[in-house]
């Protein structure tokens, strides 16, 4: 079963795309062109936060890249996160300046 996912950006846009069954949210957006910030694949990095706003996802490995406080916050690992719903996620570069105001420190 497919879940739809609506992600927004800062700037207003907004894009939707249908996840498969056992695809992360990166693999759904980059299967339908929709270009989302991510780095490592694997959940250590963080570059692909976003904030989930509605839905349920479940992790296909650990988010190592996130605090527990910040996961309670509603922030997600996009690059290992698999849709278990339908999700509006808030994407882009801004979500991750939330977590860091300096990722080299």
């Amino acid at each position: 079963m497919s879940h739809a996912l609506t992600f927004e950006w800062a700037d207003g846009r907004t894009a939707r795309v249908d996840a498969r069954p056992d695809e992360t949210v990166v693999e759904a957006a980059e299967r339908e062109s929709v270009a989302l910030p991510f780095g490592c694949l694997t959940g250590a990095c963080a570059t692909c936060t976003a904030r989930l706003l509605d839905g349920h996802v479940a992790y296909r490995r650990p988010p190592r890249g996130l605090k527990p406080d910040q996961r309670e916050a509603g922030y997600v690992l996009a690059c290992v996160a698999e849709p278990r719903s339908d999700c509006r996620l808030r994407v882009g570069v801004d979500v991750h300046r939330e977590l860091v105001d300096n990722p080299w420190k």
